[in-house]
């Protein structure tokens, strides 16, 4: 499908509105030719020919025609502004449906701002085509056609008169059109450019404050502003050179209608009558002739953002809802990896990972930063897909299980949190948005976050700002692992999401998860010890392999890479033991 096939798909709907529309057009236009004729009528029956009692009846005809004119015109206009809002509404619904599909290796590649621009700039040049430039292309070039037609009836060598200059308009709207086109590519993606620039900005503002970066921020936004405006300028310049000669040959008819028809009239070869007729077609040559141009233009900016916009949703995911995907309600949370790779473009991310987890087990996962811990558990959420080996959830594989299956039965408060704007008790329940307010706050409880959520002004119905501006770290994780654990899913994942409180809020959270874990399978990335020291199993990772497992006390035994991180965190193990056992004899 090429991206004009993509956007008649949308127009098809309101094929017939847009046909009735397009019939009103023609009976308008057709219409247009009454009112020249009958000035015609009144300069020659009735000034010179001394036919007063016409003269009421010819004006209740001008009028008339005006009315109807007007009528039809307001008829026309709502029609096509109507289907072009219903066209965009759903062409806008289905874009942002196509964006939500993308993988995550999607968003990595391009920038927010970008999508911005492709459902904000890109749509409305879609919807001014569709509501503007379709009627009056059409418009006229009916007008242009039916003045020729009439100044033919009036005058052959007037008429002809008048076509010599039909090439040099065609010939300038051609070269117009392809010099344009680029240029209107530059300002889409110079636009996306500065879009981009403004949405960084406005969210990242506290970095931005904190570094004193303000007057950077200043320049490198300028810098955008300037590439946008010179874009801009860049097509003005086009429009400048072409639109001039546009306007010199709309006059130039006016010149040629009166210095011709004017020699006429002296020499009686037509009356004066039918000078003021063709007169009156004028407008109906010099309008089409002026607005070829700019028609030009809009019609190359709604071809450019058509472009755009069904380049961006015509990338296919690379995750795919697989056929005779497999269901399943809820899941016991036994979970396999065998052999699995994981590859990002070049880079070995996950080198040949292999372990088994029993259902209502808890994993901690522990390694250096970038060792592939979140990549793990983005690989068993299938945001991204293994590029060797398998993962298994109760004996399926996940390229075979429903995707929506698959992810309603994890809870995840990840490493990066993300609170909406809206209200503390809405963000907890965006998993579960019909649960009850019992379940919000049981939730928070288990979280440690009802006590300071009770203490704002408005409780649960407190609003958090983007981000969760407003809200402290700690209290971000900690509304980010209640949200993830009313969804009362088989499996969670805890993406180092106590790394933010102390360590007494850590200890009550990590007691109030064990409580549930004969229901859950837990998966705990953390870098703290103390977070995942009562796993049932832990996974040391490095350089995306793994290196050791085993429980706590095994690993310490072991005097590997997490003895070493257990001593620089808790000092020698060897001499807290031997002081914990002298205070335990004093006693």
């Amino acid at each position: 499908m090429t991206a004009m096939q993509w956007f008649f798909s949308f127009l098809k709907k309101y094929r017939g509105k847009l046909i009735f529309a397009m019939i009103l057009v023609t009976i308008t236009c057709a219409i247009a030719i009454v009112n020249p004729h009958i000035s015609g009528i009144i300069v020659d029956d009735v000034i010179e020919g001394g036919k007063h009692d016409m003269l009421p009846m010819l004006i209740v005809v001008l009028v008339g025609t005006t009315i109807i004119r007007s009528v039809l015109k307001y008829w026309f206009l709502y029609i096509f502004e109507t289907s072009s809002q219903g066209m965009l509404y759903t062409m806008r619904d289905h874009v942002y449906r196509r964006l939500l599909e993308q993988d995550f290796s999607f968003y990595n590649k391009n920038r927010t701002g970008d999508l911005m621009s492709r459902q904000t700039g890109d749509m409305d040049a879609i919807r001014h085509f569709v509501a503007f430039v379709i009627y009056n292309v059409y418009e006229n070039l009916l007008l242009f056609i039916i003045a020729l037609v009439m100044i033919f009836t009036v005058d052959i060598r007037l008429a002809i008169s008048m076509i010599l200059v039909l090439p040099l308009t065609a010939f300038c709207t051609a070269k117009q059109l392809k010099m344009v086109k680029p240029a209107f590519h530059n300002i889409r993606k110079q636009f996306s450019s500065l879009n981009t620039a403004v949405q960084e900005n406005v969210s990242g503002n506290r970095v931005v404050k904190a570094f004193a970066k303000e007057d950077f921020e200043i320049e490198k936004f300028n810098k955008e502003n300037d590439g946008y405006r010179a874009a801009e300028l860049h097509a003005a310049d086009i429009w400048k050179k072409y639109v001039p000669i546009f306007e010199l040959i709309a006059n130039a008819l006016t010149i040629i209608l009166y210095l011709a028809g004017g020699i006429m009239v002296v020499k009686g070869e037509i009356t004066m009558g039918q000078m003021v007729t063709v007169s009156g077609y004028l407008w109906m040559l010099n309008n089409p002739l002026r607005m070829a141009g700019w028609m030009a233009n809009d019609y190359q900016r709604f071809v450019t953002s058509v472009e755009k916009v069904y380049s961006t949703i015509s990338v296919e995911p690379n995750i795919k809802e697989p056929e005779n995907a497999k269901v399943k309600k809820r899941f016991r949370g036994d979970i396999t990896f065998s052999h699995v790779n994981y590859r990002a473009d070049d880079d070995v991310i996950l080198k040949d990972i292999n372990f088994h987890i029993l259902p209502g087990q808890t994993v901690g996962i522990i390694g250096a930063t970038g060792s592939g811990k979140s990549t793990l558990m983005n690989l068993l959420c299938r945001f991204y897909d293994v590029t060797s080996g398998d993962i298994t959830i109760d004996g399926i594989n996940l390229k075979d299980m429903d995707l929506f299956s698959l992810r309603a039965n994890i809870g995840m408060a990840m490493q990066d949190v993300f609170l909406f704007s809206d209200t503390i008790e809405g963000n907890i329940a965006y998993g579960r948005p019909d649960c009850t307010l019992e379940e919000v706050q049981a939730a928070a409880k288990i979280a440690n976050a009802h006590d300071f959520i009770m203490q704002m002004s408005d409780g649960y119905d407190t609003i958090v700002g983007e981000r969760g501006v407003g809200l402290s770290g700690g209290q971000k994780q900690r509304i980010s692992l209640a949200r993830a654990l009313l969804k009362d899913p088989s499996i969670i994942i805890l993406d180092d999401t106590t790394s933010a409180v102390d360590m007494e809020t850590e200890s009550h959270i990590q007691s109030e998860l064990s409580s549930l874990a004969e229901r859950h399978t837990v998966f705990i990335i953390a870098h703290r010890i103390s977070s995942i020291k009562d796993a049932d199993q832990i996974l040391v990772l490095d350089d995306g392999k793994i290196i050791e497992a085993g429980t706590h006390d095994e690993l310490l035994k072991k005097k590997g890479n997490y003895y070493t991180v257990f001593s620089h965190q808790y000092g020698d193990f060897d001499q807290i033991k031997a002081h914990n056992m002298a205070i335990h004899n004093k006693r």
